[in-house]
């Protein structure tokens, strides 16, 4: 099986990926989740004319004054009456424009003395400058969110204040993780010299929590094919079960035979990366298995470019894929090799410094990673100043 462009690779696994159904959610419950469906506004804001500013409502054709103060506009608590010719109201920032005003003077422009108002700066120009006009936000129908967008916190607050108790979303994908390989010590404090502490499983729950999902782990599972067939149906009702380890070429490599057994439909083996090259993505009826090697920074790296888009799919992102922003380069690097190569960097104040170490074993270098540079197949080699597109490692890689 020829290996496959990156952008090929995730375009077909996520051709696999149908939006889970959606469910109704407590707009606080809802924060994380992906919008089912369009928000649109069911009020307009705001829904009257406001006042931006501390100061005097007032007639901009009784200018320059004086004025007499009738009253007050306070926020919540709105002037009962209207503002006539040589009235002021005094007003605070949010409170409601009385009728009959039309301009805000600011109180640093003003002086007064009990009731009386007088003029002692400058007037706003053009007059309404400091009022927040009516639907200044937005208007009952507006459509404000696509469908899939992610519900943070300034989306939330905009669904509250377009009206909103309650928020159509995709319900978390179940993901179960499968460590597999005889060389895998459950008890990192056990770990003998020919065995590693699992510590993958723990690395994938750990990145997939930046989506909205159900993790389950199962393993270490040793390099057998009916144990690993066994955890296989193990995963049950999971939509997404990734496999760690087993995925390459080796005696050993059991992912590929146990996936044919249990009944899963290989859809594509090996990227074009590195590294990473022995991804898999397979299918059993509605159930996709993501097959990650077992080296660590392989497995992180790959679930990164396949596992976080995958679930960002299922869950309704309109835009499941990471994106990489420009950073400017703190050292150079040298030539691109055969394949398209990210490499784990730290980017800081000076720019970004590459790893010296980037064997794909290498979790210090890992953890001491803050952005991956997705440096091109046969790359030239690159100066200290020079732009390279990164991918950012942390909250899952959104920019």
């Amino acid at each position: 099986m020829a290996l496959l462009a990156l952008e090929e690779a995730q375009a077909r696994l996520l051709a696999l990926a149908e939006p889970l159904p959606a469910e109704k959610l407590p707009l606080g419950d809802a924060s994380g989740r992906y919008l089912a469906e369009p928000l649109l506004a069911r009020r307009t804001q705001p829904a009257a004319d406001l006042s931006a500013m501390d100061g005097y409502a007032l007639r901009a054709a009784d200018l320059p004054g004086p004025w007499r103060v009738v009253g007050e506009s306070a926020a919540g608590h709105p002037f009962a009456g209207s503002v006539g010719a040589g009235e002021a109201v005094r007003i605070a920032t949010g409170a409601l424009i009385p009728a009959g005003a039309d301009m805000v003077l600011m109180q640093e422009d003003a002086t007064r003395e009990g009731d009386a108002l007088r003029l002692t700066g400058t007037p706003p120009a053009p007059p309404h400058k400091h009022i927040r006009r009516r639907g200044l936000d937005f208007a009952e129908g507006a459509a404000l969110l696509p469908a899939g967008t992610r519900l943070g916190p300034g989306q939330l607050a905009l669904a509250v204040a377009a009206g909103h108790g309650i928020l159509s979303v995709r319900r978390p994908a179940r993901l179960a993780i499968i460590d597999s390989g005889d060389e895998l010590a459950a008890d990192p404090a056990a770990c003998a010299a020919h065995q590693v502490p699992a510590s993958n499983g723990v690395m994938l729950a750990a990145l997939a929590a930046s989506e909205p999902c159900e993790v389950r782990r199962i393993g270490p599972v040793p390099d057998d094919l009916g144990a690993l067939s066994d955890a296989l149906s193990r995963a049950g009702d999971a939509d997404v079960i990734v496999t760690s380890g087993g995925a390459s070429v080796g005696d050993r490599d059991l992912i590929r035979p146990a996936l044919a057994e249990w009944g899963a439909e290989l859809d594509f083996w090996k990227v074009a990366i590195k590294p990473g090259k022995p991804v898999m993505v397979a299918r059993k009826g509605t159930q996709l298995v993501v097959g990650l090697p077992g080296n660590p920074v392989s497995s992180l790296v790959t679930a990164y470019l396949f596992l976080l888009p995958l679930l960002r799919a299922l869950g309704g992102s309109n835009a499941p894929l990471p994106r990489t922003v420009a950073a400017v380069l703190a050292e150079p690097l040298p030539a691109g090799g055969e394949r398209r190569e990210f490499l784990r960097a730290c980017w800081d104040a000076a720019g970004v410094h590459r790893q010296a170490v980037q064997d794909s074993g290498a979790l210090a270098s890992l953890a001491g990673s803050n952005v991956l540079i997705d440096r091109p197949a046969g790359a030239p080699p690159a100066s200290v100043g020079d732009t390279v597109p990164v991918y950012l490692l942390e909250n899952g890689g959104i920019a």
